[in-house]
């Protein structure tokens, strides 16, 4: 732990002190440009950047290159994903299920995401000392919260057991070298943090992308399916609390799915319609940095110089698709084939299925600077977590037929009717499968389900056996992924992960 938290707590907000004594035999003056801990959050303007520092190492395990992108971890560990990228060996490892604790993939989230959790823990201990308006505090702390309980529901559900560290810090605080914490005991932080975010006075949304009432009832929504199912398997109680949250969101009239699959990756409906909450990114300033991740390798066809062929999809998961669903057809979701980089008047075949979801047509054919943001709740989520969540209490009532069925309906698939219980839950988990697929959040529904689904029958097995279509096997140990080899160096009160 002090790899991360010392470095990015302590040493960024004391970088101001070493400075000034460093210069001391020269100035005789403080530089006000310079702070320390106890210097910061004494304004309002400083509780707002402060919060703004949460939301940064989001970014973090979207970059990508010619080494991949830790965000492609939980996507190779579905068996859905190809590259081609013989030198992005953190890829193979999760793809062929031989996965190290010397994966960086894995420490990237470990580092990034606690270092997020510092900068929450900060801001929350010491805006509440601020002069400034209460109503506007509160939402600044909401906003804190549900940071944190987002960065612990990322790492729980990955790593399981983790330090659960919710106060800043020093030097001489026990949780320098934490112990794990069980699973259970994260759960309750989070679900705490989600709570006080829900009664924060939040907007329902909010267009300059920062959190909002749709985003914390969402996740809420999210948490606790997660809970009515492995490991914890508190069952019905919380999957009619999954089910209330999500209802929330759609009742609140709030959002829509957008009307075409083209929306999805068009930076003028950033933070607005079917996006609840995205990371933000800008042309120019902070571009989008996975955009060389998803284009085939070297068919030069991109403005970007890198084309790394970084991750597509496996094509027995298009085959897996209904033929009539509009997602698999060219440009909806995937895409087999676009213009020479050199000849826009050209064609290129690239062999393969590229994930078009994200894709940024001004910057690959102009500008080689993405402008999209990355969504990490979409209202598309929310439908089909409720479909899910009220089947499992009480059947397919109405209601969870009318939300599956817009997701299949701007699929241009047949409506949902007259099934039992056990085919409405299957259909609704296909449609997660199709629908969310690439967004990071389909291996963490395989885990929490313990289902896997086969891409020959497209029905759901046992997800511990399961055979990827490509050959490897899922044992016990990739429910979980490893405790990164170096946290575990520098603190030996961390115990790996079984089988690792």
């Amino acid at each position: 732990m002090r790899s991360y938290i010392l470095k990015y707590q302590l040493l960024l907000w004391m970088a101001g002190a070493v400075m000034l004594a460093g210069c001391s035999k020269f100035l005789d003056e403080t530089d006000p440009s310079n702070f320390t801990v106890d210097q910061y959050y004494k304004t309002a303007e400083h509780a707002r950047s402060g919060v703004n520092s949460i939301y940064a190492s989001m970014r973090e395990p979207i970059s990508s290159g010619f080494g991949g992108g830790a965000w492609m971890m939980t996507e190779f560990a579905t068996g859905l994903a190809a590259t081609d990228l013989g030198q992005a060996v953190n890829s193979y490892f999760v793809k062929d299920l031989i996965n190290t604790p010397d994966n960086g993939y894995g420490r990237t989230y470990w580092v990034s995401y606690y270092r997020g959790i510092a900068n929450a823990n900060l801001a929350i201990q010491k805006i509440p000392d601020i002069n400034m308006d209460e109503a506007e505090k509160k939402k600044l702390l909401g906003e804190a919260r549900f940071l944190r309980a987002w960065y612990y529901f990322s790492l729980v559900r990955m790593f399981g057991n983790v330090p659960l560290i919710l106060e800043p810090v020093t030097l001489t605080s026990p949780e320098l070298k934490p112990m794990q914490a069980p699973v259970e005991e994260v759960y309750a932080a989070i679900e705490a943090d989600l709570k006080e975010a829900e009664a924060a006075g939040l907007a329902w949304t909010d267009p300059s992308g920062k959190v909002n009432m749709g985003a914390v009832k969402a996740l809420m929504a999210q948490v606790y399916i997660t809970m009515a199912g492995y490991p914890l398997q508190k069952g019905a109680a919380y999957y009619e609390l999954a089910a209330r949250k999500a209802e929330e969101v759609i009742d609140s009239k709030q959002y829509a799915l957008f009307p075409t699959y083209a929306d999805l990756h068009n930076p003028g409906k950033k933070n607005t319609g079917e996006n609840i909450f995205m990371m933000q990114f800008r042309t120019q300033i902070i571009p989008s940095s996975w955009q060389v991740a998803i284009l085939p390798y070297n068919k030069n066809i991109s403005a970007y110089s890198d084309e790394t062929g970084g991750i597509y999809a496996n094509v027995d998961f298009i085959k897996a698709f209904d033929a009539a669903d509009l997602r698999i057809r060219e440009k909806q979701f995937f895409y087999t084939k676009f213009t020479s980089e050199s000849d826009r008047s050209k064609t290129v075949d690239l062999g393969g299925y590229y994930i078009y979801k994200y894709f940024d047509e001004t910057a690959h054919v102009s500008t080689a600077n993405g402008d999209l943001n990355w969504p990490v709740i979409r209202y598309a989520d929310v439908l089909l977590t409720y479909a899910e969540a009220a089947n499992e209490t009480g059947g397919p009532a109405v209601k969870a037929y009318s939300a599956v069925n817009e997701i299949r309906k701007r699929a241009e698939l047949p409506e949902l009717a007259g099934l039992s219980q056990a085919q409405f839950r299957e259909a609704v988990w296909r449609e997660r499968w199709f629908e969310l697929c690439y967004e990071n959040t389909t291996w963490f529904d395989m885990v929490r389900l313990r289902k896997a689904m086969n891409l020959t029958t497209r029905q759901f097995e046992e997800y511990v056996g399961h055979k990827f279509s490509y050959g490897p096997v899922v044992s016990e140990k990739e429910l979980l992924f490893p405790i990164p080899s170096q946290e575990i160096l520098d603190n030996s009160n961390l115990k790996q992960n079984k089988g690792y």
